[in-house]
């Protein structure tokens, strides 16, 4: 089993100039890493028109929609560091995106150790200036 987050899965000092690129980018990571197939890109695009994933804190969580999860091979978190931010709509900047992909009920476990790591604004501002992959993995070790 590929484990839900590992250095291959960072992304430093990202640059992008809109939302839709950012979860393009996102997903991009979590299909060039062997957790979904590529179709799941398009559904995270989906499922940001149905609802903002962003969460406040400088920080979004692209997913896919309910219906993606037969795109999903395994588990897996894939985290972009974008310093200079990018809108998610207006006064919404991120400047931390965490796609996630879950199997069966997996995402939902996984997005309650990311929403307590982001809930302090003091780790997410460490994460945004954190300046190697394994300080960010840092973070998150023992949390996933």
């Amino acid at each position: 089993m590929t484990s839900v987050l590992t250095k291959d899965n960072i992304l430093l000092n990202a640059e992008v100039d809109s939302k839709d690129n950012a979860i393009r980018l996102t997903g991009g990571l979590l299909v060039e890493n062997g957790y979904v197939e590529p179709q799941y890109i398009e559904k995270m695009l989906e499922r940001e028109q149905l609802t903002s994933t962003y969460m406040g804190n400088f920080v979004a969580i692209p997913h896919g929609t309910e219906d993606a999860k037969q795109s999903v091979k395994e588990s897996g978190i894939a985290i972009i560091q974008v310093p200079d931010g990018v809108e998610f709509g207006p006064g919404n900047e991120v400047k931390l995106l965490i796609g996630i992909a879950g199997k069966g009920d997996e995402h939902l476990e996984i997005l309650s150790k990311i929403a307590i790591v982001c809930s302090e604004e003091d780790n997410v501002l460490g994460i945004v200036n954190a300046s190697s992959k394994e300080e960010i993995l840092a973070y998150f070790e023992g949390e996933i």
